[in-house]
């Protein structure tokens, strides 16, 4: 009997990761939204969420979990950010995970009274990121923005994994 529900269990791990790897979120639309939320710590976020900005599909943009030693400038001359469009973009220094992301997202989405935003992150981290934002926002239209990645199986294993720790943390209250 316990083989037979270890046997089960290791299914459903091994299912739940295939639909995980194969079935990727991808890029959104050109659907217009309130702000954008880019989640650093990957390449083509920032660039994706400028390139949105100044197409003019949102109001303002959050870039959250910006280390405290970036300033505007660097913004400037990394992205090549006209200064009219650097005061539309805010960085968010108080987030160090994904949780964090999340609560600072909140706070910022309240600050402006957002009903709607883009959220910009990876293709293999939407998820969890999507999740964390599912947990603390109510009433907000959040629109999945992936860019596009080749991860790695070592990476795809390490974030189904904490995919799946924190949805087990969710469900026991924390």
């Amino acid at each position: 009997m316990i083989r037979r529900i270890l046997s089960l269990v290791v299914l459903l791990w091994a299912l739940g990761f295939v639909i995980f790897a194969i079935d990727l979120p991808k890029p959104a639309g050109n659907d217009y939204t309130d702000g954008i939320v880019v989640l650093t710590g990957g390449p083509g976020r920032i660039q994706r969420g400028i390139d949105l900005l100044a197409a003019g599909r949102a109001q303002r943009m959050l870039v959250s979990g910006v280390d405290r030693r970036v300033r505007p400038a660097d913004i400037l001359a990394t992205f090549r950010v006209g200064p009219t469009l650097l005061t539309r973009i805010d960085l968010g220094r108080s987030a160090v995970d994904t949780r964090s992301n999340a609560l600072e997202t909140r706070r910022w989405i309240a600050a402006h009274g957002y009903k709607s935003i883009r959220l910009v992150t990876t293709d293999w981290h939407m998820r969890r990121a999507r999740f964390e934002l599912r947990q603390v926002l109510q009433g907000v239209k959040v629109v999945r923005d992936a860019v596009p990645s080749e991860p790695d199986l070592i990476g795809l294993l390490r974030e189904y994994h904490k995919y799946l720790l924190r949805r087990a943390a969710a469900l026991a209250g924390r």
